[in-house]
């Protein structure tokens, strides 16, 4: 009987709160995950880049098959492990990979060592 009381408490606590203030605050911790997001992915990128600049000077593919699917692999299981669905994460990282390839391609391109 105690913990259905604390549940009524509890329950109409909540419902005493402004769902505005409510929502907003929650839209304010998406937007600080989002810039969080976003400077991670640019320090990713740059990395990404010094590696592109290391393959190209050493006539080295662009594209890297076999990391990719040992990358794959990981990030599907930190998904799982974070209770994230790991489709969606491969969906994510399969979106980046093809993008750091495209950027590897280009500088591979500008030094005239594409291989």
């Amino acid at each position: 009987m105690t913990a259905d009381r604390t549940h009524e408490t509890t329950n109409g606590a909540d419902d005493q709160k402004d769902p505005r203030a409510e929502l907003a605050s929650l839209r304010q911790s998406i937007d600080n995950i989002d810039m969080a997001l976003v400077a991670m992915l640019a320090e990713r990128f740059r990395c990404t880049q010094e590696v592109g600049k290391l393959k190209a000077r050493h006539h080295m593919p662009p594209a890297d098959p076999a990391r990719e699917a040992r990358q794959i692999a990981r990030l599907r299981q930190l998904a799982t492990d974070a209770h994230l669905d790991p489709d969606f994460a491969e969906k994510f990282l399969n979106f980046i990979i093809r993008e750091v390839i495209r950027h590897h391609e280009a500088i591979a391109g500008k030094t005239g060592t594409a291989a």
